[in-house]
């Protein structure tokens, strides 16, 4: 069986700042890192809440969870196997190997894994 862990919850801003503020005013939810003006990653307890514009969002405008696994490749194919869609394929970025994918219902998740060092 495959680890899947839910690790982050990604919605849409169009300003970084005033996102921040809402959140860390309204919460108190700590800001863990900032990548310029286009994506932010909040203290969520368990959870990371990340903000982010269209620059940085995988599906802008929907909320995206985030789920940090082992195997994204197997991942996004069990995804398409089970009728959801496949938005990015599996690819690698600067830190984590991704696949940006819908459920059988329309939901936006990102399979994520660390890149080895």
């Amino acid at each position: 069986m495959l680890s899947h862990e839910v690790k982050m919850i990604v919605l849409s801003t169009d300003d970084l700042d005033e996102s921040i503020k809402f959140y860390g005013d309204t919460l108190g939810m700590g800001l863990k890192f900032r990548d310029g003006t286009h994506f932010a990653a909040l203290d969520g307890g368990g959870v990371t809440l990340a903000l982010a514009t269209s620059v940085d969002h995988p599906i802008h405008g929907q909320v995206v969870v985030g789920i940090k696994t082992d195997d994204v490749d197997g991942a996004a194919k069990a995804i398409e196997e089970a009728g959801g869609g496949i938005v990015k394929g599996p690819y690698d970025d600067a830190h984590e190997r991704r696949a940006v994918v819908y459920d059988n219902k329309g939901n936006g998740l990102v399979f994520y894994s660390p890149l080895p060092r």
